[in-house]
């Protein structure tokens, strides 16, 4: 961060807001716990409402017959993910939240107005209400601009899909001094700033509108290929077919089992880790917070072993940006393949190979246009870091994509976009990175 950076009124008020959560997450072990507990029958992690969501078993079956199983988070449930927006003076503003999360490396990172769970906006932890809410649900919520079913990791979620909305409105909203509105050019560039712009922020802005999206600003040639790239918005059709097909040709056979029967894994008194230390553990934490909708609670999250890496490769054909976008299975997706990055690390399966992983990794640093070490779902996940990554081939690199790879423009993907379960979470994310790079 520069020192001009560090002058901004943002950055002042995100100072303060980031030394006013006062807040500990402390590991502990699972029987300290208040509230969870494992099911006699089956060994499944609940919280004792029913609500919330539970650590369960999945088995996938490959048509080769090869088997694996792997505990899985289920939320059975449609949260809201919303960004208020309002025009100052002819500039887009978004209302953006400071929200402390416990598996945040960093506690408090930016994010969308409203980033709640059903259970929580229900107010099943007995806690304060949501702020805002009013504003995305029922008769008297503003203009909606972009109202869309999303999903989350299938790699660690089952079938989770959360409302993305951006609603424009137009009178005086009061804001709470955890709230800011946050100019759309400036909310971008912030995309830039290692773990500040939290997943959920990240997953709504992938979602903008063109008609939202700043004026160009940057006159080199990557960006003025770039916005022409979002321009070209046809062939999606030629896409879906394809990803139909690749969809088609099956892969896994998945389903849900009592966490008691995932094989390979053990439960130990602080952690369900991977005989083999691969993966993930899932673990548990008490959190105290002053600034939460309640002060202290326990819960568990799932723990990454290692960063993980999301990158786009880009090429100019002639005077236009392509990406080059992969069809990604993974077994917690409801359709069980999305659009994701070129490359997503790390893979689904331990010996699977990562194509084009050499290209990411011996890029020229000169071609890498877009290079930020982001969070993933602190509400979930413990220090689950991914560094999202743009990176453009040279003009000479061979552009073979190959049976799950496939080139497209940026306006086919924010034509895609506006329907859900076509562009996975990394993808978003990414696509609002490129946002800041007009």
């Amino acid at each position: 961060m520069t020192e001009a950076a560090a002058d901004t009124p943002f950055r002042a008020w995100w100072r303060e807001r980031a030394s006013a959560h006062r807040s500990e997450v402390t590991r502990i072990p699972f029987s300290e716990l208040d509230g969870w507990g494992f099911e006699r029958h089956g060994g499944n992690l609940v919280h004792t409402s029913g609500k919330f969501f539970t650590v369960e078993g999945l088995r996938i079956e490959t048509d080769d017959g090869a088997e694996a199983r792997q505990p899985i988070i289920h939320q059975p449930e449609i949260g809201v993910l919303g960004i208020l927006v309002k025009e100052f003076d002819g500039v887009v503003h978004c209302l953006m939240q400071a929200k402390m999360e416990p598996g945040n490396l960093n506690t408090v990172q930016l994010s969308p107005t409203v980033q709640a769970t059903r259970s929580n906006y229900l107010r099943v932890h007995r806690g304060g209400r949501t702020r805002y809410l009013e504003h995305f649900w029922g008769a008297g919520r503003g203009n909606v601009l972009v109202d869309v079913l999303q999903s989350e990791q299938g790699v660690w979620f089952w079938h989770k899909h959360n409302r993305n909305m951006i609603v424009q409105v137009d009178g005086d909203v009061p804001v709470h001094e955890a709230f800011r509105w946050v100019a759309l050019p400036e909310l971008l560039a912030l995309l830039h700033s290692d773990n500040l712009v939290n997943m959920d922020a990240r997953t709504v802005l992938g979602c903008l509108p063109r008609e939202l999206l700043p004026a160009e600003g940057r006159t080199d040639a990557f960006a003025a290929a770039l916005r022409r790239s979002y321009e070209t918005g046809s062939g999606t059709e030629a896409t879906r077919s394809w990803l139909h097909d690749v969809k088609g040709r099956g892969r896994w056979n998945t389903r849900l089992i009592p966490l008691d029967r995932t094989h390979g894994w053990t439960r130990g008194g602080d952690e369900i880790s991977a005989d083999d230390g691969s993966g993930f553990r899932v673990i548990a934490v008490r959190v105290r917070s002053v600034n939460r909708e309640v002060p202290e609670w326990t819960q568990p999250l799932l723990a990454p072993r290692e960063e993980g890496l999301a990158a786009f490769l880009a090429r100019r054909t002639g005077d236009t940006l392509r990406l080059l976008v992969q069809a990604r299975y993974e077994p917690g997706l409801l359709d069980h393949v999305e659009l994701a990055p070129t490359v997503r690390t790390p893979p689904v399966a331990a010996d699977e190979e990562v194509p084009f992983l050499k290209d990411v990794l011996s890029a020229d640093p000169r071609h890498i246009r877009f290079d930020t070490l982001l969070s993933e779902e602190g509400g979930r996940f413990h220090h689950a870091l991914t560094r999202y990554q743009v990176i453009e081939l040279p003009a000479d690199h061979p552009a073979e994509a190959g049976d799950h790879h496939r080139w497209m423009t940026v306006g086919q993907l924010m034509e895609l976009v506006r329907h859900g379960h076509y562009l996975n979470i990394e993808a978003r994310s990414l696509l609002a990175c490129l946002h800041s790079l007009r």
